[in-house]
């Protein structure tokens, strides 16, 4: 019964955030918590000329909780400036395999470092594998206020399709979509072991845009060194 119910859920949500409001293309999360984990993380987005960068540090709190503050700077043409600071907390909510989909939740907490303004997210993390096949989806909630922003609800998708072909190279497809991003393209990625339960996670992708309000090409770059 509950497995059929998470089923139900999980079909009634995708309809409701393929419509999303806005968020830009950035990287598809999986609802999976490893215990004793420390990370330091670094990702950009690239578009138009303009970056957008985050340099993140994380730990797990426990095999069900993790926590990571990012740094987030901007690159506008030769500026480059801190942009805003970031609180991320992980949620694991089931076992890997205990139902037909795994689930997890993310929250985010994001601040502008000179503004007043603030956002507030949360996103439903699911997940589910078919032998080599994987597929995830992140289906998002925000809030922004402050001085000189509107202060409003936005909905959003992240969509992934990965082929697990070896532990150092996995194929993959993935899709964003909001209010300003309809982006669907191919994204690579996999793992560099080096013992003692120490590895590097490499991503990168070129999405398309779909829509006149998504730039022609998003390039998106991360690194995840785990330890």
């Amino acid at each position: 019964m509950k497995k059929q119910l998470f089923s139900v859920i999980s079909l009634c949500l995708v309809p409701l955030f393929v419509e999303a409001d806005s968020l830009a293309v950035d990287k598809v999360y999986h609802p999976y918590v490893q215990p004793l984990e420390k990370e330091v993380e670094w990702r950009m987005v690239a578009a138009d000329g303009d970056q957008l960068q985050r340099l993140g540090i994380g730990r797990s709190v426990n095999d069900r909780v993790f926590v990571e503050g990012y740094l987030i700077a901007a690159e506008e043409g030769d500026t480059f400036r801190l942009e805003g600071y970031e609180l991320e907390t992980r949620l694991q909510l089931t076992e890997q395999g205990e139902y037909a989909i795994d689930w997890g939740l993310l929250f985010e907490l994001e601040k502008a470092h000179q503004e007043n303004e603030w956002e507030l997210a949360s996103a439903l993390l699911m997940e589910k594998q078919w032998g080599r096949w994987s597929g995830a989806a992140n289906l998002w909630l925000e809030y922004e206020w402050g001085d000189d922003i509107k202060d409003e609800f936005e909905t959003a998708v992240a969509l992934q399709g990965r082929y697990r072909l070896s532990p150092a190279f996995e194929p993959a497809i993935e899709f964003y979509g909001g209010e300003n991003t309809r982006a669907l393209g191919p994204v690579a990625m996999g793992d560099v072991r080096f013992g003692g339960g120490r590895k590097l996670h490499w991503e990168t992708g070129v999405l398309f845009g779909l829509s006149n309000k998504t730039p022609d090409a998003v390039l998106r770059l991360l690194a995840e060194y785990e330890f």
